[in-house]
């Protein structure tokens, strides 16, 4: 089995992380998208991570343009986006693909261990989200439609 928290990842400032660098409780990864009807979701993502982030909640945002061509726009233009639109300062990571031949690990592994409705293990729209235990041994999957202020008891329950 692939070791979730090791599994290398870049932020848009160029820098190679892995989830296991981040000191956290619970990490909540999140497929993003700045031209979806769901991309108001950045606002629950910041006050998602500003409520929780002393207690041990990260969240981490990676833009992906493969659903409808939504995220079109540069890692650079992505990131001003969000910080001037959303004031997003959770971090972000280079655009990159969720699903088919070229998907990151990250969402190879991520849809592994947590399947979609009827089992389906594609990611099927912008702002799916993924919530990590610590160890990465707990993996559970949301919706894009399950807005970020409806996790909050998911993420006590792993911040406990």
């Amino acid at each position: 089995m692939t070791d979730l928290l090791q599994i290398p990842l870049t932020t848009m400032d160029d820098r190679e992380v892995r989830l296991a660098d981040y000191d956290a409780r619970a990490l909540l990864v999140v497929n993003t998208a700045s031209r979806c009807g769901f991309t108001p979701q950045y606002e629950g993502l910041e006050r998602l991570w500003q409520h929780y982030r002393e207690r041990g909640l990260m969240v981490l945002g990676f833009p992906c343009n493969q659903f409808g061509a939504q995220e079109p726009g540069s890692d650079s233009e992505i990131a001003d986006f969000c910080s001037v639109r959303f004031g997003v300062s959770f971090p972000l990571f280079r655009k990159l693909e969720v699903n088919g031949p070229n998907a990151h690990p990250l969402f190879t592994e991520l849809k592994r261990r947590a399947s979609g409705l009827l089992g389906s293990q594609r990611i099927k729209w912008n702002f799916t989200k993924f919530l990590i235990s610590a160890d990465g041994s707990n993996v559970q999957r949301f919706a894009p439609t399950t807005r970020p202020e409806a996790l909050q008891e998911a993420v006590e329950n792993l911040l406990r």
